[in-house]
């Protein structure tokens, strides 16, 4: 003689396997929120991190820029569009042979970039991340 469950014993056992409770499921759903949150600031903070050291790259360009300009004309430019415009002195001007750049580059922020000359030495300058100047995050070179 087989031995089987009574009717109302296998019904009961088949009930209690099929699907996931809303506990179960809340509980899934929370830990993936919590996976996501973790993820999203780890990926935040890299994009961060990517913009500053290109801005850092781009202003090491226009240091090399500011250099070979240096070179040619023997003196620093007066603005960053010189780079690109030549000197605004005529008697530079004469020497002036093509454009250094052919554009005025911004940050990675699209912020536009401060150079000062302060005699034999100068800083090129990053808002960074807030884009004002003169604050925590900036970013800077300096060359003489």
């Amino acid at each position: 003689m087989r031995n089987r469950l009574p009717n109302r014993s296998r019904r009961n056992s088949s009930r209690s396997r099929g699907g996931f409770t809303l506990l179960e499921l809340l509980l899934v759903l929370a830990i993936l929120v919590v996976i996501g949150g973790i993820v999203t600031v780890n990926i935040g903070g890299a994009a961060t991190e990517a913009k500053i050291n290109a801005t850092k790259a781009q202003l090491n360009g226009l240091k090399n820029n500011i250099q070979m300009y240096q070179i040619r004309m023997n003196s620093l430019p007066d603005t960053l569009e010189a780079l690109r415009d030549g000197p605004s002195d005529a008697a530079l001007k004469a020497k002036w042979v093509s454009p250094i750049i052919t554009e005025i580059p911004t940050d990675a922020w699209e912020n536009q970039l401060v150079y000062t000359v302060n005699g034999n030495t100068y800083e090129i300058r990053s808002g960074g991340i807030d884009g004002q100047i003169n604050t925590d995050d900036d970013i800077t070179v300096e060359g003489t």
